[in-house]
């Protein structure tokens, strides 16, 4: 019975089997290895697109006519406070009109994005809890403003693993250099080393640049596995002599995935193996190129990719908001209108959530003349935590839909407000796990994504 059941394993899954005679950790043993959620869900994988420094939502997905009639006056109200000093009520430059059957309205900066508002679901009532980028970045991708805690992705890739062996989990690709908080911003924290997100850094497009030392110059691939078997085996041994420590374990897991993937990644990258007519739809610059390479590792089997905007120029207009933001969103729309045609031409948006937003929004008040902030212009926005906009798409989320609102100025979340943490539990919830129970043990208690808080947000789903 035995060898029937050896017979049967191999037929239904070799690669699993030849790894776990071996004692190889890349199969069925893998951390990374395929798992089921706690239930069943439409969503299996992630892009979350970061739109780094702040977007002004009143500029962008939630328009504010009471602006333009309150332009260069003083608001009727109490400004909620904000980083620096804001003045008068300070009125969108860009025009906003409705579209699809949803009639949702969007501003002219993303014309090719509000194509498929039918598909998106948009939260106005987004609010975080301080006025400052380090905080609210991690806060945003890791549930946490101060302390080391696992990143979003880390927590997917923990939960779900990976449907390819051979590439990293999860993914962040940011052009030019780490932004602020660094790789905080995609940390495993305590979370086996594994599940942390590989930095890409796509301001270059060769492979060779992309990743480094992709390719081994030195030896041959039989060579390379032979050191890199020699060196399990020491490593492996070390381990014995140490309880499993869990950073040996992980720096294994690391060579041995860095040797996967010089071929995976190799093809994953190239993106001149598209169609010419895809690679149009997508248009040309960096967020062009991260957007089509992260639909091609979707395709491949990563988990969650991040694909970071804004780095170098990033969306924190203090001054000359209009100039900026229409540069900014012109690099961004084109894609990620192509993003979302392409996924569903292909099937792939119905389990595919794509996510895209800041660490907060603007105020709707002008900046006042700031001494290091704005050269000492009046005609961009301060940080605003009070309230802001993020949309998702696909993956289950109910398309075509607007979830609560600011206040009629666009300064506070009012109707139906949505805490970072109830956007992670709303997230977790959609790939199939209780945001409660998806937890890892640490320092003496049960950690999870959104600590002690957090509800699902019901009404966004499908």
């Amino acid at each position: 019975m035995g060898f029937g059941m050896l017979g049967l394993a191999n037929l239904l899954s070799p690669e699993n089997l030849a790894a776990s005679l071996a004692g190889d950790n890349t199969g069925a043993n893998s951390p990374l290895a395929s798992k089921p959620p706690h239930f069943p869900a439409q969503a299996k994988r992630v892009i979350h697109i970061f739109a780094n420094g702040g977007p002004s939502h009143v500029d962008t997905f939630d328009p504010k006519p009471e602006l333009a009639r309150l332009h260069g006056k003083a608001l009727p109200m109490d400004n909620p406070a904000t980083e620096r000093r804001t003045g008068t009520a300070f009125q969108s430059p860009f025009q906003f009109k409705k579209y699809g059957q949803s009639g949702i309205e969007v501003s002219e900066l993303f014309p090719h994005v509000a194509e498929s508002m039918d598909d998106i679901a948009v939260i106005r009532s987004m609010h975080a809890d301080v006025p400052n980028h380090e905080p609210s970045l991690l806060l945003m991708n890791c549930g946490e403003a101060r302390l080391p805690r696992p990143s979003l992705g880390s927590w997917v890739t923990y939960g779900l693993g990976t449907q390819n062996q051979n590439l990293p989990g999860f993914i962040s690709m940011c052009p030019g250099g780490y932004p602020i908080q660094e790789s905080q911003n995609w940390q495993s924290a305590f979370l086996p080393g594994i599940f942390q997100g590989t930095y890409i850094n796509t301001e270059h497009k060769d492979i060779e640049k992309l990743i480094e030392h992709i390719r081994n110059k030195f030896v041959t691939a039989d060579e390379q596995r032979q050191q890199l078997d020699l060196l399990r085996k020491l490593n492996e041994q070390h381990a014995r002599r140490r309880a499993q420590d869990a950073q040996l374990e992980a720096r294994i897991q690391s060579f041995e995935l860095a040797y996967r993937m010089q071929m995976d990644a190799t093809d994953a990258f190239d993106i001149t193996k598209e169609p010419e007519h895809i690679r149009e739809l997508y248009g040309k610059g960096t967020q062009a190129r991260q957007l089509l390479t992260a639909r091609r590792l979707l395709e491949r089997g990563v988990r969650f990719v991040q694909v970071w905007h804004g780095q170098g120029q990033p969306w924190d207009n203090h001054d000359d908001i209009e100039e900026n933001h229409r540069k900014l969103a012109r690099d961004a729309d084109q894609p990620i209108g192509a993003l979302l045609k392409d996924l569903k031409q292909r099937g792939m948006l119905e389990d595919t959530l794509v996510i895209w937003g800041g660490e907060f929004g603007r105020t709707p008040t002008v900046e006042l003349p700031t001494p290091g902030a704005n050269a000492g212009k009046v005609n961009g926005r301060d940080h605003n935590h009070h309230g802001f906009t993020m949309w998702l798409a696909g993956g289950g989320v109910r398309g075509g839909y607007v979830h609560g609102a600011t206040d009629e100025f666009g300064f506070k979340a009012m109707d139906k407000p949505v805490h970072i943490h109830d956007l992670h539990a709303t997230i977790l919830h959609l790939l199939g796990f209780d945001h409660t129970k998806l937890t890892f043990r640490h320092a003496g208690r049960d950690f999870r994504l959104t600590d002690v808080h957090g509800n699902v947000v019901k009404e966004l789903m499908a």
